[in-house]
């Protein structure tokens, strides 16, 4: 199972910090990612990890967007800076095992001023 939290009311240029918590190990080989979902969207790959290619960056732009993980703590993060009104969403994490996958149940971004 994931737990995801962080996510929260922020203004425009504000940076947030989302974090999602594995209930068991991630291995070498699995890939935790991001997604996000804006209102009346469909859910999009943000950014994800692995240790085998490092992180990797899809609908999101590098400069503002670092995906990161602490295998130590089974947890992925996603700090997002420079929060603009594009970035409201609700946003997941994914766990890619060699025969599961999860997903996480999701926290809400909410920029607004």
């Amino acid at each position: 199972q994931l737990q995801a939290s962080g996510g929260g009311l922020v203004q425009p240029g504000g940076s947030l910090r989302l974090s999602c918590t594995a209930s068991g190990p991630i291995f070498a080989n699995d890939v935790m990612a991001w997604y996000r979902q804006r209102p009346g969207k469909q859910r999009v790959l943000v950014a994800a990890i692995a240790d085998k290619n490092g992180p990797t960056y899809f609908d999101s732009p590098a400069s503002r967007f670092t995906i990161s993980k602490d295998s130590a703590k089974n947890t992925v993060y996603l700090q997002i800076d420079d929060l603009n009104f594009e970035d409201t969403a609700v946003y997941y994490c994914h766990l890619a095992q060699k025969t599961n996958t999860y997903w996480g149940q999701g926290t809400l971004v909410t920029v607004s001023s």
